[in-house]
């Protein structure tokens, strides 16, 4: 199994940016921890442990709602405008939840993943 499975964390701009430590189930940007719901932080989850990769909207509502979900993008948009708010620096300008308009969610690569 490749490295991304065993990742303890997810790192993007430093210590500064954006921080999602798996095994403590904590969240942090611009160095301060915040709070996320359940279902911000599984959603999340999903993106951060495949970084680099569009998940689509479907994938993304099936995998954090469940298959009754897979149409439901009013979910999804809500859910990633309120971790914008919460993660970014200037949520009008997302710098680590970005989106490819019309097929779904993204967040960069690792920062370890650009060296």
């Amino acid at each position: 199994m490749g490295g991304d499975a065993q990742r303890a964390y997810y790192r993007r701009g430093g210590e500064n940016g954006l921080v999602v430590d798996y095994g403590h189930r904590v969240a942090r940007s611009g160095g301060q921890v915040v709070h996320l719901t359940p279902t911000e932080y599984d959603l999340l989850c999903e993106l951060t442990r495949n970084a680099g990769k569009v998940l689509t909207h479907r994938e993304l509502l099936q995998r954090v709602w469940g298959p009754d979900y897979s149409g439901e993008n009013t979910y999804l948009r809500t859910f990633v405008r309120h971790l914008r708010r919460k993660l970014e620096p200037n949520p009008s300008e997302p710098r680590f939840l970005l989106n490819e308009p019309g097929v779904g969610y993204f967040v960069p690569p690792d920062d370890s993943d650009e060296r």
